[in-house]
């Protein structure tokens, strides 16, 4: 009889305030951009907007951020890319295609652990209602 084993994410302790409040931030940064552009348009399109708002609300934002990865003690800069940063403390991954790929959640992961970011936000802006896009996770 084989058992099924089930992973999820473990919280170790609370987020902080700021970690809340960007969350927060983000989460109404995307619903702003979502409510005046509407689904279907590029991805970049939605990324430059988003990143205008967050700015605009006083958040340090990043865009595009090359990600080394450290492997057998060498640094190898051809790493990954990271879509945004959020005060440096939140890690976003947007999106703008109607399929949903488990493959994006891991990405997001990855990019969260070779950060240190312990709160990221998978955000698809090709839905009708924004809500059914945007998924947080928390290491």
């Amino acid at each position: 009889m084989s058992k099924k084993i089930k992973y999820r994410l473990k919280r170790t302790s609370t987020l902080s305030n700021e970690e809340e409040e960007i969350g927060r931030a983000v989460v109404n940064a995307a619903y702003y951009v979502h409510k005046a552009l509407g689904p279907g348009l590029l991805e970049r399109v939605y990324e430059v907007c988003f990143c205008h708002v967050l700015s605009e609300k006083g958040f340090s934002v990043r865009r595009q951020i090359d990600i080394p990865i450290v492997f057998e003690g060498m640094t190898f800069e051809e790493g990954l890319r990271l879509d945004v940063m959020v005060n440096d403390l939140v890690v976003c991954k947007l999106k703008a295609l109607e399929q949903v790929h488990p493959v994006w959640q891991a990405q997001l992961l990855s990019h969260m652990k070779l950060t240190g970011k312990r709160l990221g936000y998978l955000i698809n802006f090709n839905v009708p209602l924004i809500k059914d896009g945007i998924q947080r996770m928390i290491l």
